[in-house]
């Protein structure tokens, strides 16, 4: 089964107060990529959400967006510390009676100094905060996979549309084949005629090891049934997980046995079907790089 490595997932998840919004975005790549945005502090978990992505995605980059709300109570309390605000008293005290001046110190005064007041955030729990959050993973990368999969059917159907293309152009290259050999043995002859005596007897015997040696010489039997097996490989992959490597490995294969063919060929036809399916494993090449 083909995935194709563009799509997206969006999942949510929430419990009380708690609500996490999760987004995946992925784009084909050479390697695995995972990229994680979301509160700091929630970084202790970016270990335990990358092996929570490679259980989906095997290839490609993937780009994680994690937003988070308290819907409830502010997580956030302000402490007073009253020890150093004891301290800011005394010393504003000493002053008092240093300069002999009267003051009437208020709270809000001692408010104003550095550190009286401190934000101090509540901790959550770690295990109820993990598990909220890998149940929005797992339903995020559901609706990635589903995409992906589906992107995939649509690449699958257009390869093979390709590859049977490619099968009717080397149809053409083995019923052309057996024509170049005799097109051969007419202009071998044709040109001994041109340079012999017309009285001198033609060497039957000699053109047609001639005509052997370049038919041997120039014969792509092989290439064509390597070339065919490589197709049939092709589409056997196409039904398997993550073979995208595999595939652009056998596009690879393809591409040096039809330049053998068009070498060993040697015939203007010939050439020019070659260029034709030099083509189309190019159109294939650029789907497969997007083939998980």
């Amino acid at each position: 089964m083909l995935k194709s490595m563009t799509g997206f997932g969006r999942g949510e998840a929430q419990h009380d107060e708690r609500y996490f919004n999760i987004e995946f975005k992925s784009v084909n790549h050479r390697y695995m990529d995972i990229s994680i945005k979301m509160p700091k502090s929630f970084t202790y978990l970016e270990e335990n959400i990358r092996q929570v992505v490679k259980q989906y995605v095997k290839r490609g980059r993937v780009e994680v967006f994690i937003s988070y709300k308290n819907l409830g109570e502010s997580d956030i309390k302000v402490v007073p510390n009253v020890t150093l605000a004891n301290e800011y008293l005394s010393a504003l005290k000493k002053i008092e009676d240093s300069l002999d001046i009267t003051s009437n110190i208020e709270t809000t005064t001692l408010a104003r100094f550095s550190d009286v007041l401190q934000l101090e955030k509540q901790e959550e729990d770690e295990e109820l905060i993990w598990n909220l959050l890998k149940q929005g993973l797992h339903d995020a990368l559901e609706n990635l996979l589903t995409m992906r999969v589906k992107e995939g059917e649509k690449l699958k159907e257009d390869l093979l549309q390709r590859l049977n293309t490619l099968v009717q152009l080397l149809e053409k290259i083995e019923d052309r084949s057996p024509v170049i050999v005799t097109a051969y043995k007419e202009k071998l002859t044709k040109r001994i005629k041109e340079i012999l005596d017309e009285d001198i007897q033609l060497d039957e015997q000699r053109i047609a090891m001639e005509v052997a040696l370049f038919a041997d010489k120039s014969s792509i039997t092989e290439e064509i049934v390597r070339f065919n097996s490589h197709i049939n490989q092709f589409k056997e992959a196409m039904e398997e997980e993550t073979v995208g490597r595999k595939l652009d490995f056998l596009i690879q294969e393809m591409n040096r046995e039809v330049n053998t063919i068009g070498s060993k060929a040697n015939d203007l036809i010939i050439s020019n079907i070659v260029v034709d399916i030099k083509s189309e494993l190019e159109k294939i090449r650029e789907q497969v790089q997007n083939i998980e």
